[in-house]
Order: C-alpha cells, then structure tokens, then sequence
C-alpha cells in the first residue's frame, strides 16, 4: 500500500509542474528548428496570452497567426518600435490588419531604437533571441531564437520589461507611422 501511495503521489507530482526546457532554433533551421516554424507554433498553441516586443512588425505569415490567435480569443497584445516601422509599406499594411483581428499594438518611442523581439505565451513560454518578425528574417538572414519553458523566474523578468515597454508605448492610431 505504501509503494503504490508513494507511485500515485511522484505521478501527480509529475503531473501538475511541468520540467523547464530550452530550445534553439535558427533562420537556415531544419528538422524542427526553424526559428519561423517555432514560432508560428508557438503563437498557434498559444490558448490565453501573447506579449510581443517586437522591432519590427511585417511578416504576413506572423501576423496573420496572430490574427488567428486573437480571433479564438487569445488576448495579443504588441509593442513595436516606431523607427523600425515608420513609413514601411509591410509594418503600414500589417498594423492595421492585425488590428482589425483584435490584436492590441502600442508603439514605443521612448527609447532610441526598441529592439526587443521577445514574445512571452501564455505567461510560460518565452521566445526571445536576434529574429526579427520579418520576411528577412525568415529567409535572408542569419537570425536565432530561444524558446524557454517553465522557468517562470525568466518568465516573470520578461513579463515585467514588456510591462514598462506597454506603459511607454501609446496606442497605435491610424496615421502614427507614416
């Protein structure tokens, strides 16, 4: 009685807290490690939450899954730089659509450049590292994520730096870019 008590109890234990682990994944990525594919999974199993710093803000495909995620009621919310996005014509079109979707964007001018490309899901996950939400980041250049899970004092760092990044961003407003 007392070995299957002590099973039950290390199985449940096993259970309710998940292990951290990190992964690394990069732009010429393959076998799971594309930082593109990584990341379109991540916002795709994102179920309450997505925090976004990003630099700039202009792949189609990434927003669109943001798109998605906000439409199945995941709350989205981005701070992007205002140089990095200023007058392109991609940020231009993407900002408004992702906010057609329900997708909440801040832009940040406080700092010289925002340089942030950190998404936090679901206030467990973390995904930071040089890749920038761009079609040039997935197929041109050499770029690299981290995807930390369950390490919430990581987590909670980076929760508490998008936290100042939103308060100095001002909402976006149509017009705020060009």
């Amino acid at each position: 009685m007392h070995n299957w008590l002590c099973g039950l109890l290390l199985c449940l234990a096993g259970t309710t807290s998940a292990a951290p682990s990190v992964e690394a994944g990069f732009s010429s990525g393959k076998d799971g490690h594309s930082a593109q594919t990584m990341v379109l999974h991540l916002i795709n199993g994102a179920h309450k939450s997505i925090e976004m710093m990003a630099y700039e803000f202009k792949a189609p495909d990434i927003v669109a899954a943001l798109d998605k995620a906000a439409e199945r009621g995941v709350k989205v919310s981005v701070v992007i730089d205002y140089h990095a996005n200023r007058a392109n014509k991609l940020a231009l079109a993407a900002i408004p659509d992702a906010i057609s979707h329900g997708v909440v964007i801040r832009v940040d001018r406080h700092y010289h450049i925002q340089h942030d490309k950190v998404m936090i899901i679901d206030g467990r996950i973390l995904e930071t590292g040089s890749f920038n939400y761009t079609p040039t980041a997935e197929k041109a250049n050499s770029e690299n994520i981290l995807v930390l899970r369950h390490i919430p004092q990581v987590i909670e760092r980076f929760q508490q730096h998008f936290a100042t990044r939103w308060k100095y961003g001002v909402p976006y407003q149509n017009g705020d870019l060009e």
